[in-house]
């Protein structure tokens, strides 16, 4: 690998790879409205709080962190005005105190925050208006959780990005499945330990959590109750754990993975728990989670950070990889793995951020586990049969297409289901 890919493939991982506390989608709204309250000077007495679709399904039911129980956009951009320091990025409003989410709670029942639904944009997409008087302040967040593209105030542009994806140094083009399995092999332990570290981490406490307390439906507490003592039972439910505190309000930061937290401990936890059954070392564990975190990155590459198909789905079969790699298996039993994870579990949609998360990476984890078995046994599915392909790159790529193309209408009717007109459309 010459040096121009090596440090591409290590900027991939220092841009994914970043801390975020609660449910990416809240948190970039609390983001958005912090920032935009900064601008204005003053704490807002109206705030419109625009965003696409997706934005809005995955923020209805998920609980904000540190909002003692509440739910929703209004509470997000609000939170987020009251108690949010933009300069702390995705952990926007990690200092927000029992206080905080009492005000919060009393401005969104007067009616401070309106929401509206903006078509035609891109599926991630928040723009916050605040007003104080006869001053007013707009931050916009396009692509990226954390990627202020606009600012304005009081009719001022103060900062316009004309490309809204980050003028980045690396880029997700570079990716494919041989560089990244000798990237794994290849990187040195150094340049990426930290990193992987404190995703392991951080992953790891809020899994511990959601195994230890009972948050939303408990689906982790629930698979080693009705499990056996396996291994894979185990990796199963430290995924499912995790999701369950994180959607139900749990303020512990994990790293995430694509914009995702959930997807964060999807690629992370499996792989945590297999590792530590087989013994390896510390160093091997993070040339697969290295593996892990970039098959599942390559495969956003082809589908964004939202849309109507499930994250889970590429993280578990990432994760899948991962748990090949520490076997030690060949490069055809990895992709493989990853050819039978997809066709597996390919079908499972987002229908916005919530509980029920936690339950898809169960599944997820539990097909890609699936998958690596068969796969070890010289099974695997075939070209021809459905989405998959010859090989491993255009089954990728064909996931991907349904996933970003071939689901758009899925999404809509999601949107419509889930929203029943509530929300008032941007005109």
């Amino acid at each position: 690998m010459n040096d121009e890919l090596y440090t591409s493939y290590i900027k991939i991982l220092e841009t994914e790879l970043k801390p975020a506390m609660g449910c990416t989608e809240p948190i970039a709204i609390a983001l958005a409205a912090a920032k935009c309250r900064e601008v204005l000077g003053k704490m807002p007495t109206k705030i419109t709080a625009i965003c696409s679709g997706n934005i809005i399904k995955n923020v209805k039911a998920v609980l904000v962190p540190n909002s003692n129980g509440q739910k929703g956009v209004e509470v997000a951009a609000v939170l987020g005005a009251v108690a949010g320091d933009s300069s702390l990025e995705l952990q926007v409003i990690s200092k927000a105190t029992d206080e905080d989410a009492e005000t919060t709670r009393k401005l969104v029942n007067e009616g401070i925050c309106t929401v509206k639904l903006k078509e035609g944009v891109d599926n991630l997409y928040i723009r916050i208006e605040e007003f104080a008087g006869d001053e007013s302040a707009v931050v916009e967040i396009i692509t990226k959780h954390d990627n202020i593209t606009y600012i304005e105030k009081n009719g001022e542009i103060l900062h316009q990005e004309n490309n809204i994806i980050k003028k980045e140094t690396c880029t997700k083009n570079l990716l494919n499945l041989k560089d990244i399995y000798e990237f794994a092999n290849t990187v040195k332990i150094e340049d990426v330990k930290d990193l992987i570290q404190t995703q392991i981490d951080y992953n790891t406490a809020i899994s511990e959590e959601g195994l230890k307390n009972d948050w939303g439906e408990c689906v982790g507490k629930t698979t080693l109750e009705i499990g056996d003592s396996s291994v894979r039972t185990k990796a199963v439910a430290k995924a499912a754990a995790g999701s369950d505190a994180r959607m139900n309000g749990c303020a512990l930061p994990v790293v995430i993975n694509a914009g995702s937290g959930n997807q964060g401990m999807t690629c992370t936890l499996p792989v945590c728990v297999y590792a530590k059954d087989l013994g390896v070392d510390n160093e091997k564990l993070i040339r697969a989670l290295v593996l892990t975190n970039l098959i599942a990155i390559y495969q956003k590459k082809y589908i964004g950070d939202l849309s109507a198909y499930c994250g889970a789905v590429s993280a578990g079969a990432a994760a899948g990889c991962g748990i090949a790699y520490l076997h030690d298996e060949s490069f055809e039993i990895i992709g493989d793995t990853l050819t039978n994870s997809l066709a597996t579990t390919s079908g499972i949609v987002c229908d916005g951020a919530k509980s029920s998360c936690a339950s898809k990476i169960a599944a997820s984890v539990n097909g890609a586990i699936l998958g690596y078995e068969m796969a070890k046994r010289g099974r695997h599915f075939r070209p021809g049969e459905g989405l998959v392909a010859s090989e491993y790159e255009d089954t990728i790529k064909n996931v991907g297409y349904i996933a970003k193309e071939g689901m758009k209408q899925t999404d809509i009717e999601i949107l419509n289901i889930m929203n029943k007109n509530i929300i008032k459309k941007d005109k």
